[in-house]
């Protein structure tokens, strides 16, 4: 039978591992006679649950005592408003937020932040066709600005921030605020030079209907009155992601997943691999002028791998044969078109390797 490899850039592959043992727990969690799914929220089966994922998350990412770490629903495009509501009554009304136009998402963020106050874009990389990350000397930051918003890794348009950037000279006291969704956990991070870092776990921790908020304690209690309680970042936090129903479900898997990071070796081992796998596919890309990618290489992410053939009539035959071949959900998004490899943590240097080998095969056939 033909190895199936999963590219989608979420809701996204899961190491094999985890799934076995959810499955393997699925009628019967410890011997508790239940489900995970069935299981009160409040009960001590998942409550043991709940500590335990936080505190894993906690020893992966070094996160300092200093922040708290909450389990919300909404989603990446719903903590984009989230982080509004939350943010923007640090200062007089109406307060400013700056971002940082990097693509895809960041339009998106930018979009819901205009509803709770002003907007600066900073910089933007839309003269480049968001190829890139803007040079840090660009940006036009506000000084008293609420916040300043970044996307870290783009995963529509495949770019990625190689670096962690210093805003206080210019802003006074914004915290920075990281979408890291799709690349959160593949790389080491000092989460002290953020304010919070947010992201929805579909991508690269676990199911979709979790996601996942960082935030240092002072950025607390500043929350608009139009903020429902069950967003409101100091009642989550005042009540231990408890306040309503969590995602019980998704924060079991993802508790799976930190437990399976740890037996790999943890972030820094986990980076190595991401490296490994990324350089083997980009190196591939550059050495054929049969594909593209249209990322500048300083920028390029190394969990979203977006490419193009040059003859795009043959797109359709590619994908076809792709997944004759048990590679799976390559098509590129639908506001870039070509192709897209996601190449998260779960994804084995094996199925990297296979992709390339059928990519070479495709360009011989077909040249």
């Amino acid at each position: 039978m033909t190895t199936i490899y999963n590219f989608s850039a979420g809701p996204a592959v899961l190491p094999k591992e985890v799934l076995q043992q959810a499955a393997a727990e699925m009628l019967d969690w410890h011997g508790s006679g239940m489900s995970v799914m069935e299981m009160s929220h409040r009960g001590p089966e998942f409550m043991s649950i709940l500590a335990a994922a936080q505190s894993d998350l906690r020893e992966l990412l070094a996160v300092p005592d200093n922040y708290k770490i909450l389990f919300l629903q909404g989603g990446g495009l719903g903590e984009n408003a989230i982080v509004p509501m939350n943010l923007m009554g640090r200062k007089p009304q109406p307060a400013t937020a700056d971002f940082v136009h990097t693509g895809s998402w960041t339009g998106k963020s930018i979009m819901e932040a205009k509803k709770y106050g002003n907007v600066n874009i900073a910089a933007s990389g839309e003269a480049s066709g968001y190829t890139t990350v803007p040079p840090r000397d660009s940006w036009k930051l506000t000084h008293g600005a609420a916040y300043v918003h970044l996307c870290t890794n783009e995963t529509i348009d495949g770019i990625e921030y190689q670096f962690a950037p210093d805003v206080a000279a210019e802003t006074g006291d914004a915290p920075i605020v990281a979408d890291m969704s799709s690349h959160i956990l593949s790389r080491v991070i000092d989460v002290s030079k953020y304010g919070v870092i947010f992201g929805g776990a579909q991508k690269n921790i676990g199911p979709a209907g979790l996601t996942i908020v960082i935030v240092r304690e002072d950025l607390l209690g500043h929350a608009l009155p139009i903020c429902p309680s069950a967003f409101d970042w100091k009642i989550v936090a005042d009540n231990d992601s408890m306040y309503n129903t969590p995602p019980t479900y998704a924060i079991y898997i993802a508790g799976l997943v930190f437990q399976w990071l740890k037996q790999q070796g943890g972030v820094a081992a986990m980076e190595q691999k991401n490296i490994a796998k990324s350089s083997l596919l980009y190196e591939y890309l550059d050495s054929t002028d049969f594909y593209e990618n249209r990322v500048e290489k300083a920028s390029r992410s190394r969990m979203n791998v977006p490419f193009y053939l040059k003859d795009e009539s043959l797109n359709t035959a590619f994908l076809a044969e792709a997944k004759a071949n048990g590679l799976l959900q390559l098509r590129g998004h639908k506001s870039v078109g070509g192709m897209r490899a996601s190449i998260y943590n779960a994804m084995p240097m094996a199925g990297v390797q296979t992709l390339v080998s059928f990519m070479q095969e495709f360009a011989r056939k077909h040249t």
